[in-house]
């Protein structure tokens, strides 16, 4: 018990470095436009055509695709990239505590700011459709409008009617929710772990995990296996399955009808990644040879 103390201590010390810190600041504001950016464009089409949103579509929109998946969690290259914090009083927690609940400390804090910041943007879009939603769990008449045409391909929304069909606005937004917390978290654990093993590895670590899912799209592996455009759902399938950030679009899922991964199964495969990412920083640190700037 007092060992966990420990770490949710450390872990309370991480979140008061954000008070006045430029650069969580400025993650933050960007976030914020970019949601600002995306459901903008919805919202002057709901104003337009005079037609309201189910509260939750902004959000459901926002992280629609895999593109709106990569932008987010490349600002959460700014938030973490000096992780493992290094600051003056890191010593002392050493000394008084151990490596090891030091580093639980740093991984608690890594999961619970991840997750703050999602909620964050959860709420921003849903502040900035506020004034169009109604609560109840029906998709909207904007929503079939974008679903339904090619209206929201001309917007670049990414309404797509297999989720409109298959599930609910209430429904969708939790497994969104969790995909694509279960893809930060992974990321910023590869980060975590990267920074352990070499200096600013993280950095180039989170950039090639960023890159790694924006080539493995289904119409660069098509271009790679030469399948045709009459073959193009094995191109899809290939996508769902290797790439992590498939893995955290919603719409990449097998709901019935197809190959694709279904959601446990995008679930575990963070869940495990990310263990045992967590597990190697544990025994990393171990060894780690701390170099402290200041006093």
């Amino acid at each position: 018990m007092r060992k966990i103390k420990q770490a949710l201590y450390i872990a309370r010390e991480g979140f008061r470095k954000w008070h006045r810190n430029s650069t969580i600041i400025l993650c933050f504001l960007l976030a914020f436009i970019f949601c600002f950016l995306l459901s903008d464009k919805v919202m002057q089409f709901a104003q337009t055509y005079d037609t309201h949103l189910q509260g939750l579509e902004a959000f459901i929109w926002t992280f629609g695709d895999s593109q709106s998946v990569l932008a987010i969690s490349i600002l959460l290259l700014l938030l973490f990239s000096d992780m493992p914090n290094l600051s003056n009083e890191v010593p002392y927690f050493i000394v008084r505590t151990d490596r090891k609940t030091w580093m639980c400390g740093q991984i608690l804090y890594l999961v619970s700011a991840t997750f703050v910041f999602l909620l964050f943007i959860f709420a921003a879009t849903i502040f900035l459709s506020a004034g169009r939603a109604y609560p109840a769990n029906i998709w909207s008449d904007t929503a079939a409008i974008l679903g339904y045409s090619d209206t929201g391909e001309k917007l670049a929304v990414p309404a797509f009617m297999k989720v409109m069909e298959l599930t609910s606005p209430y429904r969708c937004t939790v497994h969104i929710f969790l995909l694509v917390t279960g893809y930060a978290v992974t990321m910023t654990s590869l980060i975590l772990f990267l920074n352990l093993c070499r200096d600013n590895g993280g950095m180039i670590g989170g950039v090639i995990f960023s890159v790694f899912g924006v080539i493995t799209n289904p119409d660069i592996i098509a271009n790679w296996f030469g399948i045709s455009m009459e073959r193009m759902q094995i191109a899809n399938i290939l996508s769902g399955w290797i790439s992590p950030l498939n893995h955290a679009t919603y719409y990449m899922h097998n709901f019935g009808y197809d190959n694709l991964p279904r959601l446990w199964q995008s679930y575990m495969f963070f869940i495990v990644v990310s263990a045992i990412l967590f597990v190697g920083s544990l025994i990393k640190v171990r060894n780690h040879s701390f170099r402290f700037t200041g006093t």
